[in-house]
């Protein structure tokens, strides 16, 4: 998208959203979702022509799935509040919502009699389970009662059995190792590995069995008309060979229920998903193409390529119905919006571009998604005001995380080819004034330096190098001077507002991990103990608390399904500055990261 396309959207979205809470006294709260909100649901004949969309343009939706009788089509929406369970017929009338209550509500299926629901939620306890809603009663019951997570429950023909998959057991590994030095220090790759079994259950949560290796990849089960198999994909490499990135050729595997035999019905190297039973032996499913997935069986048909996922065919197998990208023509990318917030304390909002706010409120910084921006944008608060400060797009590098001055005047930003990925590139920390005047790069080398923030007093800077040295470093404005502040694996440092501790993000337990220091290094103290990852910590206005991003509540879906992408999702939490009274802000299926906390007197 161009930077005058961005201003446009910005624009619009920025003045609606923030009109829509001006009156609110809560502290704002917001955030760098990695979402794409344009998911709409379309049904189709089952080769995938005459395509009509099954529910309107404004309406984020996906993960439908036909009812037994194919009266219904069950699937989640996101309205700008936690994702809810609806049904609607297939030709669009009787929109219905059924779930309700706090919580993340996703992948649903009714039973075979129409009388219950089983769905993926985090209402209870934050992790995914199982659960089960009496629709005439409007009674919920926890059928997995885990702590790992649960997801795409599967009915029996009979409504005896309900068929999951889970991580419990999951071990504990991650995509890498990351490249960077020194060299064989097995640091860091950020993206966590999560395998998945199989496993069926009672609806009264009695003889729970797993059919399939803890230490492998299954997904997305689905009986066979007779009760006696159920099809999922399965992807059969190891743990390590996952974290090395060896390519997977998941394939389209049957089991027995009764004696434990399977049967692979596919054989080509592309990776599979969403199988189903079409008759007692075809089975249809989704084929990757690289850039798009296609609708395939398994006589050897295959459908014309498209931007498609999850998709679920009607009982008699004359219908198809799947999620899919609204074109920008139809729905328009938002790119801040409210959703809604966990805590009453606080208004939350999702951004689909990093943005920077002035010490005043009054004007924001924006330079695009998270990895590679070509420019860095000025506007002011309300969305007016547009232009560019900083073009970088003949010097081909990219823009990252802008950072005011105390006083308002400059701005600190990375540029160059940034990330963890790949900290051999160079990149630099630059300074330029709030008119676009006087750009000064102040690191060089061949060294990766990042994430810079500015001390209270406007005089130095406190950013992370990677490369052939890597930890946070410290910078005098005044004469240049370099000091040494860790040696570590460290990043996202963040400067409190009283100058009296610096937060960051450290790799010291084998886990990512929040951590603050005095600015002379004394006083270390690690604040979050959780398996997985807590980083991008924010300060309130006052010092006093710490915004940041944790995967402790783990995976809401198998995470091998291509759209969800292969990281644990991130939920914003707030906590005081001493690492207790920890609070869940979002609950969503969204990678996210902390970026701005205003207080109300900073928006006047």
């Amino acid at each position: 998208m161009s930077a005058s396309r961005v201003a446009l959207v910005l624009s619009g979205w920025l003045v609606s959203a923030f009109a829509f809470s001006a009156a609110s006294q809560r502290d704002r709260i917001v955030f760098l979702g990695d979402s794409d909100p344009r998911f709409g649901l379309f049904i189709a004949d089952a080769s995938g022509r005459n395509e009509r969309p099954l529910t309107p343009a404004t309406l984020t939706a996906y993960d439908p799935s036909f009812s037994t009788d194919g009266r219904w089509i069950i699937f989640t929406a996101d309205r700008g509040e936690s994702p809810t369970i609806y049904r609607v017929r297939p030709d669009g009338s009787g929109l219905e919502r059924l779930t309700y209550g706090p919580g993340f509500d996703d992948q649903g299926a009714l039973s075979p009699d129409g009388r219950r629901l089983a769905f993926v939620s985090t209402r209870s306890g934050g992790k995914a389970n199982v659960w089960l809603l009496d629709l005439a009663r409007h009674r919920y019951f926890n059928l997995t009662k885990s702590t790992s997570g649960n997801f795409r429950p599967s009915w029996s023909p009979d409504g005896k059995w309900v068929a999951f998959t889970s991580d419990r057991g999951s071990p504990h590994g991650r995509i890498g190792p990351d490249r960077s030095p020194p060299a064989g220090s097995g640091c860091c790759g950020w993206e966590l590995v999560q395998s998945t079994a199989l496993y069926i259950v009672h609806p009264d949560g009695r003889g729970l069995r797993r059919l399939t290796p803890v230490d492998r990849f299954a997904g997305s089960p689905k009986w066979s008309p007779d009760g006696r198999h159920i099809v999922y994909y399965f992807d059969d490499r190891t743990l390590s060979q996952h974290q090395l990135k060896v390519a997977g050729t998941a394939q389209i595997v049957s089991i027995d229920i009764d004696s434990g035999q399977t049967q692979v019905h596919t054989t080509s190297t592309a990776m599979k998903w969403s199988p189903q039973y079409i008759d007692a032996t075809k089975i249809a499913y989704l084929i990757d193409l690289k850039d798009k997935n296609a609708l395939a069986d398994t006589t050897g048909w295959r459908g014309p390529p498209g931007d498609i996922s999850n998709p679920s065919w009607s009982p008699n197998g004359d219908l198809v119905v799947y999620a899919k990208t609204v074109p920008d023509g139809e729905a328009e990318p938002s790119p801040i919006l409210q959703v809604a917030s966990r805590d009453p304390e606080f208004d939350l909002y999702r951004s689909n571009y990093s943005l920077s706010y002035s010490p005043d409120g009054h004007q924001v910084l924006y330079a695009g998604s998270f990895v590679g921006a070509k420019a860095l944008m000025l506007m002011n608060a309300d969305g007016s005001g547009h232009r560019t400060l900083f073009d970088a797009k003949d010097r081909n590098v990219g823009i990252v995380s802008p950072s005011w001055s105390p006083d308002g005047h400059e701005i600190a930003f990375t540029m160059g080819r940034f990330g963890l990925r790949n900290p051999n590139t160079s990149a630099q920390i630059a300074v330029i004034r709030s008119d676009g005047s006087d750009l000064r790069i102040l690191t060089h080398g061949a060294d990766n330096s990042g994430y810079a923030s500015f001390s209270p007093d406007g005089k130095r800077l406190v950013y992370r190098v990677l490369g052939s040295e890597q930890g946070l470093r410290i910078l005098s404005l005044q004469d240049g001077t370099i000091t040494k502040l860790t040696t570590e694996h460290d990043n996202f440092p963040a400067w409190s507002p009283r100058g009296d501790r610096i937060v960051f993000t450290g790799f010291r337990t084998g886990d990512f991990e929040i951590y603050t220091v005095h600015p002379d290094g004394t006083e270390l103290r690690q604040l979050t103990h959780d398996r997985g990852n807590d980083a991008h910590a924010v300060w309130s206005p006052d010092g006093e608390s710490l915004l940041f991003t944790s995967s402790r509540m783990g995976w809401k879906d198998e995470a091998m399904l291509p759209w969800r992408g292969g990281q644990s999702y991130g939920e914003i939490f707030v906590m005081r500055a001493d690492g207790t009274h920890i609070r869940q802000l979002t609950d969503d299926q969204w990678e996210e990261s902390a970026d701005a906390w205003l207080s109300p007197a900073r928006r006047q």
